[in-house]
């Protein structure tokens, strides 16, 4: 474990020296400046424990060092030195907040009394600021995620090993908040005023992988114009979040194993070695001990492990969400839709959701757009298959994609889209077309252009399908 560091300002060169053997001695590591300047660019370098400084220097002044110091470290405790004549000006000094002071000439004794004092009242702050950002980082992971046992057995797992260095697996459905739960843990751990940096696996191209995690020298390779630090650099000191690592190649799998177990790196084209700290979480969609995923790099990374249940297991977090994302999108919509309906909190429960909380998020968006005061079933445009009942359509009425364009494929399926979504708009409308265009943000002339192209006629069934029927344009 690394030495505290106390930092030591005067500019009397023997106050150092004695100070400097004092705490020494005491086993910390002294550090000293001889002026406020001076001073303050070592707090910003080595954040020291603490800060012992003379009340009386040329320029700035140990107060006004103080008061600058705390802008840096609001923990760092500070003991003025002043001769015996300016007390009272100590004296003050603490009235505004410096820890103590020591009067000169020094008794040894009462010099470390007075250091060991300080340092434990850091210590204290410093556990009392980690405990209440501990709580308020589980507040807000169970604000996203949901009152249930299941969450609150979550955040008991993420408490316990966020303060460790473990390697976690964090093991969920896609949608489930794998993300969110890696970053509660980064925010409890000791890293949390370091980088949190995630890369998606997935989306990496595998000719890239290596550069991205690694970085690459200027010339290492065509394109390389200037050298690039790569993401295991951009976390040191703090924590590095590999989603759907499975999907990683098998050749960047045994770099990756190799830079775990070293803590050094290079970067492609590089000879030098680099050293990182850095904490790694992992996550996946899938149990990463088959397949064909490494065995030893599985071994190496799950030195902890977190399941996400779906929320198809936590069927007690969906009214809070729902509700959650229904205040969500009336703020960003600017309605004032009052809740759900019966059917429509049925139909929440019975539905399978595969796609977890996202899903539930987008079927709640899309249903505020197209609800008015209260979100029904028929807003929620959903099927008892698990998918959106416009994706089901699409899969009904897509013809064979052999031997056609793109271009023509995606034409007759924007053409299917429009169909449905303007069906389902002018069924919410009672058949307004100038409502419907509203909402759409359209034109009349174009919605009354597109009705005619895809050959959608105002039926009767239009009219009374809604609650509320406008007049405000003849249909």
């Amino acid at each position: 474990m690394s030495k505290e560091k106390i930092l030591i300002v005067d500019d009397e060169k023997d106050i150092c020296k004695i100070l400097s053997t004092l705490v020494k001695g005491e086993g910390f590591k002294p550090l000293v400046a001889s002026n406020g300047t001076e001073a303050l660019k070592i707090i910003q370098a080595e954040m020291p424990a603490l800060l012992i400084a003379d009340i009386k220097m040329p320029g700035m002044s140990g107060m006004e060092l103080m008061q600058q110091a705390k802008g840096l470290d609001q923990n760092l405790p500070t003991i003025l030195i002043t001769g015996h004549a300016d007390t009272k000006g100590a004296v003050n000094a603490i009235k505004e907040g410096a820890h103590d002071y020591l009067a000169k000439p020094f008794d040894n004794s009462e010099v470390m009394r007075v250091v060991h004092r300080a340092l434990a009242e850091r210590e204290l702050k410093v556990r009392l600021h980690d405990l209440s950002n501990q709580l308020k980082d589980h507040t807000a992971l169970r604000e996203k995620m949901g009152p249930s046992d299941s969450v609150s057995r979550l955040i008991s797992e993420v408490g316990r090993v966020a303060e460790s260095n473990f390697s976690v697996i964090i093991i969920g459905e896609t949608g489930s908040g794998k993300e969110l739960v890696a970053k509660a843990i980064h925010q409890g751990s000791p890293r949390a005023k370091g980088p949190f940096v995630a890369v998606d696996c997935g989306a990496i191209p595998e000719t890239l992988v290596e550069s991205e995690l690694f970085g690459y020298e200027k010339g290492s390779f065509t394109g390389a114009e200037v050298r690039r630090i790569g993401k295991f650099e951009l976390a040191q000191g703090g924590t590095l979040f590999l989603d759907e690592v499975a999907n990683l190649p098998v050749s960047s799998q045994a770099k990756l194993l190799r830079v775990l177990q070293e803590k050094k790196l290079y970067r492609v084209g590089g000879t030098k070695s680099i050293s990182v700290d850095v904490r790694v979480l992992a996550a996946s969609n899938q149990d990463l001990s088959s397949g064909s995923f490494r065995r030893d790099l599985f071994y190496r990374l799950n030195e902890f492990t977190i399941r996400i249940p779906p929320l198809q297991e936590r069927k007690e977090d969906i009214p809070y969400l729902s509700k959650r994302f229904l205040d969500s999108a009336n703020v960003e919509l600017n309605k004032k839709i009052k809740g759900f309906s019966e059917s429509a909190l049925n139909l929440l429960f019975s539905h399978p959701w595969p796609g977890n909380v996202r899903q539930l998020r987008s079927a709640i968006r899309r249903a505020a757009l197209l609800a008015d005061d209260l979100i029904t079933e028929k807003h929620l445009d959903l099927n008892q298959d698990g998918e959106p009942a416009m994706a089901s359509m699409l899969k009904a009425q897509s013809t064979p994609l052999k031997n056609r364009p793109l271009k023509e494929i995606l034409k007759d399926h924007i053409q299917v889209v429009e169909r449905e979504v303007l069906t389902q708009i002018l069924k919410e409308t009672g058949g307004n077309k100038a409502k419907a265009a509203r909402l759409l943000q359209i034109d009349y002339k174009t919605m009354h252009t597109k009705l005619k192209t895809l050959g959608i006629q105002i039926k009767d069934e239009f009219a009374a399908s809604t609650d509320n029927p406008t007049h405000d344009h003849p249909a």
